[in-house]
């Protein structure tokens, strides 16, 4: 039971144990156009549009150069105050692919005046005072990366550079950087509410599981102490939130903006008329039949029940539970027998009638189905799905699975509910209740943001000795996306190692034409250095442009977690017409030389139009496109719900056919990850067959980086697979753990080093595939051990290490705070010491792809992925030479290449 108040007016239910979504399924089935469906149309009709309020009074400054960081700047503008501060991980840069930047230009066009603390010192709150206190709200973010994947590897090393920080240089901002800025903006302004958001905590939104502690954590908003969180793409949550508090309202009345997340209290009276779904439990019993007591007589029994035993009544009783609808007491009356007295018709009228008795409101388990057979439905915009509490899931890896599903599937806005889970604390109860994700974007709110006026460059503070940003003071991420062009957000490709479709949803939201022709228009003729080259058109992959479902209506109510796995779902357009016009118009204006697409392809949508890949190949590959596979076997597949390696046969076919017909030797670049939840050894040992078959030679390769959230990590952490519904007997996972068995995954990727073969020796002879050992063409390894020093050196070379080094365990650096928010205390780890500066770090600048609010694409999809795959060229006609530069670390925004990853190119 909640605990929730129930009144008279408006009595609530709670729905007995389930798994929520299973039973939805089959509503949704029985009633069609359900009332999710409704509800989700309803509701994305009624989103107030972007432009729709009314600005606040300071519009009259107009836009600024630049979001200030100082008082300086401030007095330059003419502000005395700032109305809302933006708290930042990152580096100030002016860009529409930077969260701090699209939200404060967003927010300024509002009317609000906005500063940028952009890095601060977190080792007191002095640098939270620079700008002043603030009007309205402190606004929080650990930037365009998670900050612990920032800086920490999958096997849990220390980073030596930062991408978002000019010159790369590491130790910029804390650990778990949200709870560390949160608890000093509370201790300058106690007074002042502070609002968390980005990527950080949109993935820390519930009790999740944290792999650089190995233990589930609370959710962010507890820990932090934070007043609101924002989750997803922000734009409409945070409007809505500052106009709010511009009328005075407090923040704790803010409970009913959509992508929110706050505390609550289970009695908390606004909650009256609320229907709660309990979806705590796996197994839940069915209904248990009280056991009939043989020592009492029937009147007795009755008695106990509530009830008279009379024998006609009884009779009449049987005859009218033989009837539905509005004719049930008449059919008891003309169904039952008459008696001697004639009194029949009388009884069977009676007993058909409820009694009337005093009014008790009487809390009790609501049934699951109507009189008609069909699962009832509570009304969506009142319902709420409790997940099991944080107590619970933090020692139970099955419940922990079971709520990982339970939220997936509550991640469309057409049919999501509100969640709740309960984290109690000193014996005190408290909720944290997550409303619906917010409703997307239209492309004409899309273009809103995107033409705001953005410098496009980093902030002067960060200007080198000549006064640009190309010398030391270079910040690798905005280099990155210097010249590239962010057209769409979301993904549904469903993914289960990427968090794309929890941060950025589903729904693909796209820009018009027009507004991305526009900023093409602007790189050519305001931004210093372009060449005219625009290194990439894309998003969170490179195709998905205007597409989308073919019904609104079925969009709304549907709840599947991809629209491409285990096939492309027929009420899914396929058409790339508009993307391809889009690349000839682009193309053809004055000054362009080349547009290059670098955001990974969805390969398994581009070969449902051959024109589209034509197109690609042609013109917009620039030697090497990169697509990511990922497996070739299908176990592995399955869990990653990505499509058959023959898929990947299909459009690697049509690729050559378009670069043979255009007179082009260019070469994909495949991905594929180590050790993701899944995959058995014997996996592994196929994929390196495969990559010996087809002249593959990969570098760089490391092993799945289970990340806040994700699918995936609740596989890695449970052993249950959350794609099916999840019991105590459901489908079990094999997991990868353990540094041998993680190193013989590596290992198999990288067959062709010979510090490898020791070990994928020994452990071919203990999968009874010693035939693969030999020196012949058809094996894998040699017989052969050469001399080897033991080390190896990457394209990459501070990623090698070489012979007879010795690594020192990690100290913490002088000064540095270990708090409870760290959450790392001193470990000894074996790694190198990290420096004060490194130079930049391509493997990170991988991850510099974000766009949009909260760094939509940077700490969700590369930021799990970087460092985690192989990829290499593809040209097994070629003679063996000499490794070849590949753009191996190209960011999927922009595609410029970082020469990192080499491959030998031939037969091995």
């Amino acid at each position: 039971m909640s605990g929730y108040p129930r009144r008279a007016a408006a009595v609530s239910a709670i729905l007995p144990p389930t798994s929520a979504p299973e039973s939805d399924k089959s509503s949704a089935k029985n009633t069609g156009k359900g009332s999710g469906q409704k509800s989700g149309s309803k509701s994305a009709s009624a989103a107030k549009a972007l432009t729709a309020y009314r600005p606040f009074w300071a519009k009259r400054f107009g836009p600024a150069p630049f979001l200030p960081m100082s008082r300086e700047e401030m007095n330059q503008l003419g502000w005395d105050s700032c109305d809302i501060i933006i708290v930042s991980g990152d580096a100030y840069v002016d860009h529409p692919s930077f969260g701090m930047a699209v939200i404060g230009r967003t927010l300024e066009a509002q009317g609000f005046r906005v500063g940028i603390i952009a890095q601060p010192d977190w080792q007191s709150a002095d640098p939270f005072r620079a700008l002043g206190k603030p009007n309205l709200f402190f606004g929080v973010a650990a930037g365009n990366m998670d900050s612990m994947i920032n800086h920490y590897t999958a096997d849990r090393k220390i980073r030596s550079d930062d991408a978002y920080t000019p010159g790369g240089e590491a130790g910029k901002r804390p650990d778990r950087a949200t709870l560390v800025y949160t608890q000093r903006c509370k201790e300058a302004y106690k007074d002042v509410p502070v609002i968390i958001g980005g990527i950080e905590a949109s993935l820390r939104r519930i009790a999740h599981y944290d792999y650089w502690q190995d233990k589930v954590r609370r959710s962010i908003l507890v820990d932090s102490k934070a007043d609101l969180l924002v989750y997803g793409n922000a734009e409409r949550a945070i409007i809505e939130i500052a106009h709010r508090l511009a009328q005075k309202k407090p923040i704790e009345s803010i409970t009913d903006v959509r992508g929110t997340a706050f505390m609550r209290r289970p009695d908390d009276p606004s909650l009256d008329g609320w229907f709660e779904i309990d979806s705590t439990e796996v197994d839940a019993p069915g209904k248990v039949e009280a056991l009939i007591n043989p020592y009492m007589t029937t009147d007795e029994v009755a008695a106990d029940q509530g009830t008279d035993c009379a024998k006609q009544q009884s009779q009449a009783s049987q005859a009218a539970g033989a009837a539905t609808g509005a004719a049930a007491s008449g059919a008891a009356a003309a169904t039952a027998p008459a008696s001697a007295e004639g009194s029949a018709p009388a009884n069977a009228l009676s007993a058909a009638m409820p009694e009337v008795k005093p009014i008790r409101i009487v809390r009790q388990p609501m049934a699951r189905t109507g009189q008609d057979g069909r699962a009832l439905i509570t009304p969506r915009d009142r319902t709420v799905i409790r997940l099991p509490a944080y107590e619970k899931v933090k020692s139970d890896p099955v419940l922990y699975a079971h709520a990982n599903r339970v939220l997936h599937l509550e991640t469309n806005p057409g049919n999501a509910r509100a969640l709740v889970q309960r984290h109690s604390s000193s014996g005190v109860d408290r909720d944290v209740w997550l409303n619906p994700p917010p409703i997307p974007l239209t492309t004409a709110e899309m273009d809103h943001v995107f033409d705001l006026p953005y410098a496009r460059s980093p902030h002067p503070r960060y200007a080198d000795e000549q006064g640009g940003h190309d010398g030391s003071t270079k910040i690798p991420a905005w280099e990155m996306i210097r010249f590239s062009v962010n057209i769409m957000r979301g993904c549904f490709g469903g993914c289960t190692f990427c968090s794309i479709t929890e941060h950025e949803g589903r729904v693909i939201q796209s820009r018009s034409e027009d507004s991305i022709i526009r900023e093409i228009e602007d790189i050519r003729d305001k931004v210093k250095g372009f060449t005219g080259i625009i290194s990439d058109l894309g998003g969170p992959t490179a195709n998905m442009w205007h597409i989308g479902c073919k019904s609104p209506e079925i969009e709304a109510a549907c709840r599947k977690p991809s629209c491409v796995y285990p096939g492309i779902c027929p009420n899914l357009h396929t058409d790339h017409g508009p993307l391809i016009k889009l690349y000839r118009r682009a193309r053809g204006l004055r000054g362009v030389k080349k547009i290059l697409i670098g955001s990974g392809l969805r390969y398994d949508l581009a070969i449902e139009s051959p024109e589209y890949i034509q197109e690609l190949v042609t013109h917009h590959v620039g030697g090497y496109l990169k697509i990511a596979p990922e497996h070739t076997e299908g176990g592995p597949l399955s869990k990653m719900m990505k499509p058959g390696i023959g898929t990947y046969d299909r459009f690697k076919q049509l690729f050559e056919q378009a670069s043979a017909a255009a007179g082009k030797k260019q070469y994909l670049i495949p991905y594929f990850i180590a050790a993701h939840p899944g995959t058995a050894d014997e996996d592994m040992m196929n994929l390196a067959l495969w990559l010996k078959r087809n002249g593959f030679r990969a570098d760089q390769v490391q092993t799945f980086y289970p990340s806040p959230m994700a699918t995936a990590t609740a596989m890695y952490h449970s052993g249950k697979n959350p794609l099916k519904k999840v019991t105590r007997d459901s489908e079990a996972v094999d997991i990868v753990k353990g540094e041998r068995r993680r190193r013989l995954h590596k290992a198999f990727l990288r067959y062709h080093d010979p510090n490898n073969w020791p070990l994928l020796r020994e452990a071919l002879k203990e999968m009874g595939r010693a035939d693969l050992i030999g020196n012949g063409k058809h094996h894998l390894i040699p017989t052969f051990q050469p001399a080897t020093d033991g080390g190896y050196e990457s394209a990459r070379r501070k990623n090698s290490t070489q012979a007879g080094q010795k690594t020192a365990p990690n100290k913490p650096r002088a000064g540095q705070i270990l708090t409870q928010h760290t959450g790392l205390p001193p470990r000894e780890t074996g790694a190198a010491k990290r420096p004060a500066v490194g130079p930049a770090r391509s493997g990170t600048t991988a991850t510099a792809r974000a766009g949009g609010v909260g760094g939509q694409k940077m700490g969700q999809k590369m930021g799990q992925k970087t460092g985690q795959r192989a990829h290499g060229a593809q040209g097994a006609q070629a003679p063996q030479r000499s490794a070849s530069p590949v753009r191996s670390n190209t960011s999927a925004r922009s595609g410029t290449p970082v020469r990192s990853g080499g491959i030998k190119r031939g037969r091995p």
